[in-house]
């Protein structure tokens, strides 16, 4: 193959990852809504694994094409990922007793922030990115979904989703004992009626009901220009 070419493959490589991230991001709302929370973070993985397995035999099977599938499947598990942090911390407040909250929100950025870390480090030529080892390199992010389709069926559904969108008050109440024990509830379970109550008169906006809604427009610039300049600031240094 030509150098021309050589460089085509490889920026399509790197490119597709970000179009099966748009795919994953623009689906994770529906399905978190749709199936829960919890059930939404084990499909996240689906595509992870499929993606770990594709680029990791990637080479054994001699297949350049792997890679592209492997990448893309990455960035849809990625993309649900990326709206995972809403769903996850989400998932991770509400089912954690209210002195806990706080905690269990925070954790989820540090995580986050060492995973980016670990990944980095282990990429360098002396550890896992030379070449007879980049395909196990590649096949390492299948390792934590495997983690989490083994662990996840074991952890209850989160309780205000089941009270307030399937309207299931007895699983609400299982779920609730399942996670902190045994006792009297009763106060959290008038929270969650008060939070279904409020948001029956709140208007759910679609993307460009909410680019086009003028008391939003800045809130809405300062994320934009958030999200744009994050890479900029030395994060992944730290």
């Amino acid at each position: 193959a030509t150098e021309e070419l050589i460089t085509l493959i490889w920026s399509f490589i790197v490119s597709i990852y970000s179009i099966g991230g748009l795919l994953g991001s623009l689906s994770a709302g529906y399905l978190s809504v749709r199936f829960g929370r919890k059930k939404t973070m084990l499909l996240a993985n689906i595509p992870t694994v499929l993606s770990a397995a594709l680029m990791g035999l990637s080479q054994l099977c001699g297949s350049f094409e792997m890679i592209i599938a492997g990448r893309l499947f990455s960035g849809v598990g990625a993309g649900k990922l990326a709206f995972l942090p809403v769903i996850s911390n989400t998932w991770e407040s509400k089912i954690s007793p209210r002195k806990m909250r706080g905690f269990a929100n925070s954790t989820s950025s540090l995580f986050w922030s060492l995973g980016k870390a670990i990944g980095q480090i282990s990429g360098q030529r002396e550890l896992l990115g030379s070449q007879p080892l980049w395909p196990m390199l590649m096949a390492s992010c299948g390792l934590p979904a495997l983690v989490q389709l083994v662990t996840l069926p074991f952890f209850p559904e989160s309780p205000p989703y089941l009270l307030m969108h399937k309207g299931d008050q007895e699983g609400c109440k299982k779920a609730i004992r399942q996670l902190w024990g045994e006792g009297h509830h009763q106060a959290e379970i008038d929270d969650i009626m008060r939070e279904k109550a409020t948001m029956k008169n709140t208007k759910i906006l679609s993307v460009l009901e909410l680019m086009k809604e003028p008391a939003f427009r800045w809130q809405l610039y300062m994320i934009v220009i958030l999200t744009a300049t994050v890479q900029l600031c030395g994060i992944n240094a730290v």
